[in-house]
């Protein structure tokens, strides 16, 4: 039971968006993953692609002769990064407040066992 992790920090996307395409995708086989991921037309999309291969790549590197056809995404989770804030100004002198969220991604795949 080999697993390799993968993990992607300060994604420029709120964390609530980047879940909605990781839910799914989670469970599923690899090559599966990676072609929902091609044609979803969400920004998430891109960064979880890469973090996909990086995992497959990662396993790779620890056993040569594992075939990579068989691995799953056995977790794939965001956890909510720091936050920028940024003012934009309001009436009468005010200023209201911006917050643009940050997203740490954690993808891990292995054999299904």
């Amino acid at each position: 039971m080999s697993q390799s992790i993968c993990k992607v920090k300060f994604i420029r996307q709120s964390p609530y968006k980047v879940r909605f395409v990781l839910d799914s995708i989670r469970g599923k086989k690899v090559d599966y993953a990676l072609d929902f991921l091609q044609f979803s037309n969400k920004k998430a999309a891109r960064f979880i692609s890469k973090a996909l291969r990086s995992a497959m790549s990662n396993h790779s590197q620890k056993d040569e002769n594992f075939d990579t056809s068989i691995l799953y995404v056995k977790e794939a989770y965001v956890d909510e990064g720091p936050k920028i804030k940024r003012f934009r100004p309001s009436a009468m002198g005010r200023a209201s407040r911006i917050l643009k969220r940050t997203s740490h991604l954690t993808v891990v795949v292995g054999d299904k066992k």
